[in-house]
């Protein structure tokens, strides 16, 4: 947290759980969607077509937000950077902090050297 990150913020990100349920039959078939895609060009068609320019432009300015508090970038800069809120800045970095590690997972994937240790400055890779 820093000067700029107000007491809300904090109290709403502490309030938000991982209860996707991965189970049901939509959530599968989404999960199934992703995994039989082959290429680039088969991710980039299909992003298209199942969201909106402006919700490709939002994920992908979430993902900047993740490698950005990586590397420990400070939420003002961030925001300036990709016009993110701080509110949605909080909850991917408690995200990114989080059991699940999928950004950790993403990051480490799509960085040069495929080395996890790479998001470094406090934040941890264990649970």
């Amino acid at each position: 947290m820093n000067k700029n990150t107000n007491i809300g913020t904090v109290k709403l990100i502490q309030g938000i759980g991982e209860n996707v349920d991965w189970n049901s039959k939509k959530n599968k078939q989404l999960v199934q969607a992703f995994l039989s895609l082959k290429n680039k060009d088969e991710v980039q068609s299909f992003l298209r077509d199942v969201m909106t320019e402006p919700e490709i432009k939002e994920f992908a300015n979430r993902l900047e937000a993740a490698s950005l508090l990586s590397k420990y970038v400070q939420y003002n800069t961030i925001t300036e950077n990709t016009g993110l809120s701080s509110a949605t800045i909080a909850r991917i970095a408690k995200w990114l902090k989080g059991n699940l590690g999928g950004y950790r997972l993403v990051l480490s994937r799509i960085s040069n050297h495929h080395n996890p240790s790479k998001l470094r400055k406090g934040l941890s890779l264990s649970s």
